[in-house]
């Protein structure tokens, strides 16, 4: 069966879908001795694929990994970085980030820590993270000043942003210091800096944001443990169960759409 190659990089752990696209517009991947175009597509039983000279088959697909990384600080959730700040695949030792097409699944902001996903399953990250599906994520953020119970209706309703409202969102106050404010805040969507960016809507300053929860996937262990920031952890069969069960939902979805349209 005959799949987009960039598909096809990111499940053999060539490199994620971006990746790949970028691999193919230099030219780097060649199909049955010529240069590849975005949107072409490969089937491995008959077609010879070449990254860089080297011929990918079937045989060599690597095994899927699911981690959860504690992400710090001071870190890119990216793999490549052009200003070359430490990126989150540094944390990880190098049996896992050679050649095994892990990356990370969404992003945390530059100054953010906590709980992200990596994997090198490029059909669990495109569900992830398409705008139709709204995994929820749990944040603990701490104000720089304590919000009025109006605040947080407004942040619970759903805020303006680049002219589009966010989507409805539970927030609750969690405690109050002499200088700042912790709430727990959880997000069915992921847009680009959007705690904070709601926050200095309504006036307040992010002083700390820590991502705790993806879904019921959290840092937080059953005995009580919590995983150590900078630290990763293989997925628990039963995580990786739910990630799986996830996937084949919005795959049966997406088809059943595609079809009645």
């Amino acid at each position: 069966m005959a799949e987009r190659i960039q598909k096809i990089l990111s499940r053999w752990g060539i490199a994620s879908r971006r990746q790949a696209e970028k691999m193919i517009l230099a030219g780097r991947v060649k199909l049955n001795g010529r240069v590849v175009q975005l949107g072409d597509k490969v089937d491995l039983t008959t077609d010879n694929l070449e990254v860089d000279g080297k011929k990918i088959k079937i045989q060599n697909r690597p095994q899927l990994v699911y981690l959860l990384l504690n992400k710090p600080a001071g870190v890119v959730s990216t793999c490549d970085d052009p200003h070359n700040r430490p990126k989150v695949l540094d944390l990880l030792p190098a049996k896992l980030k050679e050649g095994q097409g892990i990356h990370p699944v969404g992003r945390l902001d530059f100054e953010s820590t906590g709980a992200l996903l990596l994997t090198n399953d490029g059909d669990l990250t495109l569900t992830l993270t398409h705008p139709s599906y709204h995994l929820p994520k749990t944040y603990r953020v701490w104000l720089d000043k304590p919000p009025s119970q109006n605040d947080l209706n407004r942040w619970r309703a759903g805020v303006m942003i680049s002219g589009r409202k966010t989507l409805p969102a539970q927030v609750k106050l969690i405690k109050q210091q002499q200088k700042r404010t912790l709430i727990e805040v959880i997000l069915t969507e992921g847009r680009n800096r959007q705690i904070r960016r709601i926050a200095g809507q309504l006036g307040f300053k992010v002083l700390e944001l820590h991502r705790t929860k993806i879904g019921s996937i959290s840092l937080q262990s059953t005995d009580g443990s919590t995983l150590p920031i900078g630290h990763y952890r293989y997925l628990q069969p039963t995580e990786i169960n739910l990630l799986k069960n996830i996937k084949n939902k919005f795959n049966s979805k997406s088809f059943k759409l595609a079809t009645h349209n």
